[in-house]
């Protein structure tokens, strides 16, 4: 009896297959519209860079600030499967209003993509989280698979929706994104059926303490170390997110995509990422467990420090390419190919790590509102992202621009490690603490 409950301890919880392939078709559709998006600006409707980056700008910052506006509705009047299969709908509405030529309907169907998203994200995050409240040795690993379904969304989407987008037709390919989130909604509304009723139950808020206005020192320090990472992963998107904006258009115009006699469409690009997250994330993940077990492990702040390093040598690769395809030359595939490399592996050193760290480091009573701001600085970079792409041409070389990202990377990288030599028996005091603190459950 004893082992066999052991067993299933350790046997992952029923339920996470339709969700895993509701993220996947969800991203796919996300992603295969993203792929699409400047380049059928600049390309389809003649607009500038600027302004293609400004709509960058506005749209995936959106994206990542609807969220919180989404989860605050969810919390307070609506019910989980509800915002889900609202948030669905209307992301379904958004790609086929893009799948109509005109402005009208391409803005709109941008509104109805980021309202969606709002509603979409955050609770699916927040069921999915909620199948190991029993199971808390296994959360890491489920958030592992559920991190797979999000990049082969990733992968397959670019390469289905750009294909058709820029071979066949560019509402075409808008319209292929929303079959995808068509067919998440399917797997979401049958699979649902399997999850455990548990997870649609809302929590009870949290009890106020007698003195709420009062905050310890050490809530304090925890979240001044929250918003610290948060600041610094503008500095991340900033420059990642060049990826779907000015790094997309450098392989539409400078890169030779001819491989084996076939044109590889710019879009299709976008999923050297996702591909590479595929391939990588299992083996980071076996690094970081084999340093933990020789107690060598990084913490969140000296993984923060390595992304941004690791970033800024991806970004250093991007100004030799810069370099030759200012002589007139298309350059190689293999220039991006590097880039991409190095940008996953700084992504893997981040992403996941942070939303990790603010969902187990944030005091229980501002669980909600750190994450907000974890969101938030998603956000800024990925506006400023966009902005800075569009004034590309302005630095008076392509050099110039991409010599900016490592200039930025490598800064904040030093600055980051610096605050932390500084303050490091607070910060290693804190994060001792929070493995002990097993009461947070991310939202």
């Amino acid at each position: 009896m004893e082992k066999q409950n052991e067993t299933q301890l350790n046997r992952h919880p029923r339920g996470i297959t339709p969700l895993f392939l509701t993220e996947m078709w969800e991203r796919l559709s996300y992603y295969g519209m993203r792929a699409l998006l400047v380049l059928y600006l600049v390309k389809s409707l003649g607009f500038s860079d600027a302004d293609a980056g400004a709509v960058y700008a506005f749209y995936t910052s959106f994206v990542y600030l609807t969220p919180v506006i989404g989860g605050y509705l969810t919390d307070r009047f609506l019910s989980y499967q509800f915002a889900i299969y609202l948030g669905s709908f209307l992301m379904l509405c958004g790609h086929i209003s893009l799948a109509f030529s005109g402005l009208p309907f391409f803005y709109l169907g941008l509104v109805l993509l980021a309202l969606g998203n709002g509603f979409f994200k955050p609770n699916m995050s927040t069921i999915f989280g909620r199948l190991y409240n029993e199971k808390q040795n296994l959360r890491d690993s489920g958030f592992t698979i559920f991190y797979m379904g999000i990049n082969l969304g990733g992968l397959l989407g670019p390469i289905i929706c750009g294909s058709l987008g820029e071979r066949v037709d560019w509402h075409l390919g808008f319209l292929s994104a929303g079959v995808g989130m068509a067919v998440g909604m399917i797997v979401f509304y049958f699979g649902s059926r399997r999850l455990p009723d548990s997870i649609w139950e809302k929590q009870s808020s949290l009890p106020r303490t007698s003195n709420s206005s009062s905050v310890d020192k050490k809530t304090q320090s925890k979240i001044l170390l929250i918003v610290l990472l948060s600041f610094f992963s503008i500095f991340f998107w900033m420059a990642f997110e060049q990826m779907g904006s000015s790094l997309n258009l450098f392989a539409l115009r400078n890169t030779d995509r001819n491989l084996f006699g076939f044109n590889i469409p710019a879009s299709v690009l976008q999923s050297i990422n996702p591909l590479f997250i595929l391939l990588f994330g299992p083996i980071v993940s076996l690094f970081w467990t084999a340093l933990s077990k020789r107690n060598k492990n990084p913490n969140p702040v000296l993984k923060f420090v390595l992304s941004l390093v690791l970033l800024g040598i991806g970004f250093l690769v991007m100004v030799v390419a810069a370099s030759f395809a200012e002589t007139g030359v298309s350059v190689s595939i293999l220039f991006l190919v590097f880039v991409y490399f190095w940008n996953t592996l700084s992504e893997l050193c981040l992403s996941p790590v942070g939303l990790s760290f603010v969902s187990q480091m944030a005091p229980a009573q501002y669980a909600s509102l750190l994450m907000g701001i974890w969101f938030l600085s998603n956000a800024f970079g990925h506006y400023a992202a966009g902005i800075l792409s569009g004034y590309q041409n302005q630095w008076g070389s392509m050099k110039n621009f991409y010599g900016f990202f490592v200039i930025c990377s490598f800064s904040g990288a030093l600055l980051l490690y610096g605050i932390y030599s500084i303050k490091k028996k607070t910060i290693l005091g804190l994060l001792e603490g929070k493995k002990e603190d097993k009461s947070i459950l991310a939202n």
